[in-house]
């Protein structure tokens, strides 16, 4: 029996048990951390330097972006080393640091897709209002608000955990540190003061799905008065993305936690874990550009203005050296 002062590291659930398979994941986790990094990067990219995207959706699909690129470097390096090196530890820090920012990240994903949930709704359902209800102003407290309840819920959740006496080991069921996982080895019933956290947590978000679905309802009806099969069609084009986004979320994250017990094995779960905090930040930047044309340009010009930079740097430098030689 040992407490949670004597607890130096925490040991994550492994991968995999060969070394091919080990690598196989590393390979795996590696190119959709760099396909999440491509387009998150320029999304942000795009969006910051893109006068005709500083509209109120592409600032808070900005702010989406930034959630997902922390998402997914909060929990994919710590797994692509565990693999590539074939070891399983994290410090007891290192695995505070982990929780408080997925629970960080993934808190601010939920307020911010809520929040690009209402702009859509006010956009169809009252565009009159528009300017008036979401203006530079309220858009920048809206993201403010998202940014610091997540970080309050983050901080609570962490220190409550970690507040905990652990005694059942320092074995954790998963390959990143999550808050269910640390309860299992809480040897006190004050682990009961978490679940009334978690709750309250879980309450929050259920109030976030009632208003986006609450919202698209609204938003449904209305497109569906739209008379013009081309104007219905735009409608549509600009929050499908949205709902393919939030369903993704939603559904991956609800059914991991939610699923009865009779069925959870470590294969599912550990699957489960991979498609709701992996596999979004990495199709995010695919599903919202793959209907939106004013981003899909924006896109294109920056990388043609990389191009055209880089290559004019190239020939300056290979002026530079052939009159060097001369």
């Amino acid at each position: 029996m040992s407490n949670s002062s004597s607890i130096s590291h925490f040991l994550l659930l492994a991968l995999a048990d060969t070394r091919q398979l080990q690598l196989l994941h590393f390979c795996l986790f590696l190119g959709i951390s760099l396909s999440a990094l491509l387009g998150n990067g320029l999304i942000i990219s795009a969006v910051a330097c893109g006068h005709l995207l500083h509209t109120p959706m592409f600032f808070f699909l900005l702010n989406l972006a930034l959630t997902d690129l922390g998402s997914i470097l909060t929990t994919v390096p710590k797994a692509m080393h565990n693999s590539l090196w074939d070891t399983r530890t994290v410090s007891y820090t290192g695995c505070a640091a982990q929780l408080f920012l997925l629970i960080f990240f993934l808190g601010s994903e939920l307020s911010l897709l809520t929040i690009m949930c209402y702009d859509r709704y006010v956009s169809i359902c009252k565009p009159l209002h528009y300017g008036t209800l979401l203006g530079s102003r309220a858009c920048a407290h809206m993201a403010a608000a998202a940014w610091a309840s997540a970080f309050l819920n983050a901080l609570m959740h962490t220190v409550n955990t970690f507040s905990l006496p652990l005694c059942h080991g320092n074995a954790l069921g998963q390959f990143f540190c999550e808050i269910p996982q640390i309860l299992k080895l809480s040897c006190s019933k004050s682990y009961l003061r978490e679940l009334g956290l978690i709750g309250l947590s879980a309450c929050l978000g259920l109030g976030c799905f009632v208003f986006i679905v609450f919202s698209y309802v609204q938003f449904f009806r209305a497109v569906l008065r739209i008379p013009s099969e081309q104007g219905r069609h735009k409608a549509f084009s600009t929050c499908l993305p949205h709902l393919a986004v939030v369903s993704l979320f939603l559904s991956t994250i609800m059914f991991a936690h939610l699923k009865p017990p009779s069925i959870s094995s470590p294969s599912l779960d550990l699957a489960l874990s991979v498609l709701y905090s992996v596999v979004p930040p990495a199709l995010n930047p695919l599903i919202y550009s793959l209907r939106n044309q004013e981003l899909k340009a924006a896109v294109w010009r920056l990388m043609t203005g990389w191009f055209q930079e880089t290559q004019t740097a190239v020939q300056l430098l290979l002026f530079t050296c052939n009159k060097s030689n001369l």
